[in-house]
């Protein structure tokens, strides 16, 4: 046990992880939707991990009574996604 902050995960207990995320996903998501997903964490991998997030929590509570379909997926998206605009005023 290190006292110097702390513990990351090891490689193992990442890998570990992430097979049980894509797991759940594979539950509650159509394959449609879990490509739209995987290509979008490839752009916004923050996004796409917010929604994943969303997803996972729903499911495991029982909230979900189907698959969410691409459609569906689209809409979470936008509903998640927030734009930053930033003004630059005076000259």
């Amino acid at each position: 046990m290190s006292y110097w902050g702390p513990q990351q995960p090891s490689k193992d207990e990442d890998k570990e992880e992430q097979v049980k995320r894509q797991a759940l996903l594979r539950q509650f998501l159509t394959p449609e939707a879990r490509e739209r997903l995987r290509r979008v964490s490839l752009v916004k991998p923050e996004l796409a991990r917010r929604v994943e997030d969303i997803i996972i929590q729903l499911g495991v509570q029982g909230r979900l009574d189907h698959r969410i379909s691409d459609g569906e997926l689209k809409s979470i998206l936008a509903r998640v996604q927030t734009r930053k605009d930033f003004r630059i005023r005076g000259f």
